[in-house]
């Protein structure tokens, strides 16, 4: 490990590697963007980003407890592949159709796709696209954690007692294809272009990365735009009133116009997770949240089972 309290080159890279690593995965997505298997080159650029973040948090970690294993590796490895990765490999798949679907339902979308400004530079489409998909994101997120009914899914994504960037992905089926019906469908509405599409999901799978990382970095004014560690980091506080605030994905433009922006001058907390508590297997983590009893469990309270199996006092 680099020493922290003297090294200039630990300093350095504290202040660097965040707009680093994000602008050489963005820089990479546009290659891959540009050859004949976009998605195939894509996530070998991910892959990359992965293990050059995970060679970092070895190097200059954030917390050095979160370095120690927790049993939940191959379970994190599966819900990236299976669930949050299934669903963004879908959601690829239909954004080289847009409104196809809903031209046939609906008429009149065929009409409203016409907002979409196709005359705009790239960028400034791909940002537009970016603040639109943020609000989406911004609602489902908010919502998972105001709505017990939905919570019973995200809280998978919470039952982590360490940040490090293969649980970047651990999120429920259900959960993931709510967060991308409420940021995507707008744009499909609204005529957005596939290229939109591939930026934003370029955008958001290297700031999900990051967000998560267990690298000691300063992010400075950045705060006050991206989704940074040091923000999100707050967002899985224990503590219900720092946990319920920094909802944005990416951005935290909605956290600040709604007033869930939350970055005190103190060190975010070690101490993460949920009261209650999720199942141990990867199976079990899908099914729990659809029985009552595992409802209960994930919200920690007591079951009928549990009541069963407590010892009974002498009497």
């Amino acid at each position: 490990m680099i020493d922290r309290n003297t090294s200039l080159l630990y300093s350095m890279l504290s202040r660097i590697l965040w707009p680093v690593l994000f602008a050489a995965g963005l820089v990479g997505a546009g290659v891959a963007f540009e050859t004949e298997a976009p998605l195939v080159w894509f996530n070998a650029v991910y892959l990359v980003i992965v293990v050059a973040i995970a060679l970092f948090e070895r190097v200059m970690p954030f917390e050095r407890q979160w370095l120690r294993r927790d049993g939940e590796t191959l379970n994190d490895i599966a819900h990236t592949l299976l669930n949050k990765g299934g669903v963004q490999i879908a959601a690829a798949l239909g954004a080289t159709a847009p409104l196809a679907i809903a031209t046939v339902a609906h008429p009149m979308i065929n009409g409203a796709g016409q907002i979409w400004p196709h005359g705009w530079p790239l960028l400034f489409q791909v940002i537009l696209g970016l603040i639109i998909a943020e609000l989406g994101l911004y609602i489902a997120h908010r919502a998972a954690h105001e709505i017990l009914s939905l919570w019973r899914f995200h809280a998978l994504h919470h039952s982590v007692e360490r940040l490090w960037v293969v649980n970047t992905g651990r999120f429920h089926l259900i959960d993931s294809l709510f967060k991308i019906a409420l940021s995507q469908l707008p744009l499909y509405l609204m005529g957005a272009p596939l290229p939109v599409f591939l930026w934003i999901g370029a955008v958001t799978a290297f700031i999900g990365l990051l967000t998560h990382c267990n690298i000691d970095v300063q992010t400075g004014p950045l705060d006050l735009i991206f989704s940074t560690p040091r923000l999100h980091r707050w967002h899985h506080s224990r503590v219900l009133a720092e946990g319920n605030t920094n909802y944005g994905e990416n951005l935290v433009l909605w956290d600040q116009i709604f007033g869930t922006y939350f970055n005190p001058n103190r060190r975010p907390p070690a101490d993460i997770g949920i009261s209650g508590r999720v199942a141990n297997g990867f199976v079990g983590q899908l099914v729990q949240p659809f029985s009552s009893r595992g409802f209960r469990q994930i919200l920690g309270r007591r079951t009928p089972a549990d009541d069963e199996h407590e010892p009974k006092p002498h009497t």
